[in-house]
């Protein structure tokens, strides 16, 4: 476990973007919380999938995919309120998933899909997701002026990582996904990036957004 640890601080900081510093040096210290002692996530173990800096890791969850119903799930808003899945039935909804918003890639993809958004119809939904707490997301947004993304975490409820077959067993962490779901809560793509340090395919994303408008 202490070796995972180790890697996890490497890992993380060698995800920093060219455009952007260095990620500190304990991101989880102040944004995350450890996963809750003696209650392990439910759900099927799946390896192969996804490596950080090359090392295996294993998701607990099912493995989605494109046609399946959207899970049911509830996270915490950035005003610590319970936040619904079922309040965005109506929408076309981008679920973008990450490690920790402390580093480079994260932050990165969150500004991206952010700026993405400031061109898509009102009809669509960007919601990121991850174990930061509630006020490390909102610190987040107010200081990278991101107001076309909505941040949630999954800190307390804890059923979206297994629900969405993202949580990071070594890490409790989620991995790095991108889901789009249509205003009939049918998922229309799903990736999971099988390497953390990389970004997800945006363009792939988007194509899906607009072919569920």
């Amino acid at each position: 476990m202490k070796a995972i640890t180790v890697l996890l601080a490497l890992g993380l900081a060698a995800c920093a973007s060219q455009k952007q510093s260095a990620a500190p040096e304990a991101p989880a210290s102040s944004s995350q919380a450890a996963p809750a002692a003696g209650q392990p996530a439910a759900g099927p173990e799946r390896t192969g999938v996804v490596t950080m800096q090359g090392n295996p890791l294993t998701l607990i969850g099912p493995a989605l995919a494109v046609g399946s119903t959207l899970p049911d799930f509830m996270l915490t808003a950035n005003d610590m309120s319970d936040l619904s899945g079922a309040g965005y039935k109506d929408k076309v909804l981008v679920l973008s998933v990450l490690p920790s918003l402390d580093t480079g890639v994260c932050a990165l993809q969150t500004r991206t899909f952010n700026q993405k958004a400031s061109q898509l119809s009102e009809d669509v939904v960007i919601l990121t997701v991850s174990m930061d707490l509630p006020f490390a997301q909102k610190r987040f947004c107010g200081a990278e002026g991101i107001v076309r993304v909505i941040t949630a975490s999954d800190y307390k409820h804890r059923s979206f990582g297994p629900s969405f077959g993202v949580l990071i067993k070594e890490l409790g962490l989620l991995a790095r996904a991108v889901f789009v779901v249509d205003r009939s809560g049918t998922i229309r793509h799903v990736e999971y990036v099988s390497e953390i340090s990389q970004e997800p395919s945006y363009d792939a994303a988007l194509q899906a957004v607009q072919a569920a408008l």
